[in-house]
């Protein structure tokens, strides 16, 4: 049968993959564009602090300016709120005293959603100024954040490349197993070297930020070598997109996942990206406060991807069949 009874034609084929080319692109655009688009508090927590009539009546105005936004937690006093700013537990706290309210605030958690709540606070105030207190403050060398969002996210997208070529081009789960372990180390020390000495975006503990890099490095490049090893091609894609292509636009490094659309935000943080964020400021910036979640979730995800790895490598490769008696090639004998 002629080769070319077999194969598409060229003008077929190459209309078939602009339209499924087109096809992703569909899909990609909103799924990065849609939550930057429809930033906004949603049960965003914040701390209201003070005399008890006078929270209620802040929480109040809190809940009637903005209802469903906040989430809102009462405290005794100003040390109180401060004490939940560096547990992570609230992102702000409007802080009744004698002089009226001020805002104490966490920028390190998220700049973005100090900057909204700080004109939160002045609304309420009837546009008065409003004391503002940074609590936890962002690194002085990234105010606005910026810079900690766009150093992190290639570390997801190297992530998933090293999980790609360990499972196509090395064979052999041992070799596999080193070649992750071995990344996650390296990416651990060059990452916290990038990141807090030479960016300067990171201002804690080296060794604590380290072993965050490392542990999300792990996770995303164990997850697509994993699914790699068991499914092949197919599960090399459904790892490109549950660590980049839906972790990165739901991970809300930028911002907050309770600014995302729900249940988008909360979805985001069960994933490699949103989890390592997560980890990673709690790490840089508070002491390792409300990591735990995500410290849970990136352990996960790392056995998991290294046990895939291990198991897959288990499964028997059957041996070519010999060939029947009849189907050898005559010997020639001379």
């Amino acid at each position: 049968m002629p080769a070319f009874t077999r194969t598409r034609p060229p003008l077929l084929l190459a209309t078939l993959i602009a339209v499924l080319v087109v096809g992703v692109q569909a899909l990609l655009v909103p799924l990065f564009a849609a939550p930057a688009a429809h930033l906004a508090p949603r049960d965003l927590p914040v701390a209201v602090a003070g005399p008890p009539p006078v929270v209620a009546e802040l929480a109040g105005r809190l809940a009637a300016a903005r209802p469903g936004a906040f989430a809102v937690t009462t405290l005794p006093d100003a040390a109180a709120a401060d004490r939940a700013l560096r547990d992570r537990e609230v992102y702000a706290a409007f802080v009744a005293g004698p002089d009226g309210v001020a805002l104490h605030t966490a920028p390190a958690a998220s700049p973005t959603v100090a900057a909204l709540l700080t004109e939160a606070a002045g609304q309420l105030a009837g546009g008065r100024p409003v004391p503002v207190t940074a609590v936890v403050p962002a690194d002085p060398d990234d105010p606005r954040g910026t810079g900690f969002a766009a150093g992190f996210l290639p570390l997801a997208l190297t992530g998933m490349l090293a999980g790609v070529l360990l499972t196509v081009l090395v064979t052999g789960r041992v070799a596999r197993l080193v070649g992750l372990l071995g990344y996650a180390v390296l990416a651990a020390g060059v990452g916290a070297v990038v990141l807090h000495d030479w960016l300067g975006v990171i201002p804690g503990d080296r060794l604590r930020e380290a072993g965050v890099i490392g542990l999300f490095a792990l996770a995303a490049a164990g997850t697509v070598a994993g699914l790699g090893a068991l499914l092949r091609g197919p599960g090399l894609g459904l790892g490109a997109l549950v660590v980049f292509l839906v972790g990165n636009p739901l991970s809300a490094i930028a911002a907050a996942p309770e600014l995302l659309p729900q249940p988008w935000g909360a979805v985001g943080q069960w994933l490699p990206v949103g989890a390592g964020g997560t980890l990673l400021r709690s790490a840089a910036f508070f002491d390792g406060a409300g990591g735990g979640r995500a410290l849970a979730v990136l352990a996960g995800y790392a056995t998991v991807g290294l046990l895939l790895v291990l198991l897959a490598g288990h499964r028997a490769v059957r041996p070519a069949p010999e060939p029947a008696v009849g189907d050898r090639p005559a010997e020639i004998t001379v």
